[in-house]
């Protein structure tokens, strides 16, 4: 099972059918955490390595990831 960690921080989360659900917006106590509707602010803080993870943000097991690459992560079926 692939694992999360703070370097995947500003990568897209895609679902089983490709589709971009949301971005990895960062991590608080080893929680990783998706922005649903990224704008321009959050990606560029995302690589400039700024978490930003506020009331709209939702919590991203481990458990419910399928893969991870260079660029996305992709989500369980």
């Amino acid at each position: 099972m692939p694992t999360l960690t703070e370097t995947d921080i500003g990568k897209k989360v895609v679902n089983q059918d490709g589709e971009s659900v949301g971005m990895i917006s960062g991590f608080e106590g080893g929680q990783a955490y998706v922005e649903p509707d990224p704008g321009l602010t959050d990606r560029i803080m995302s690589k400039l390595g700024w978490e930003d993870i506020d009331e709209d943000n939702f919590p991203l097991d481990s458990e419910e990831v399928h893969t991870i690459t260079d660029d996305e992560v992709r989500l369980r079926g």
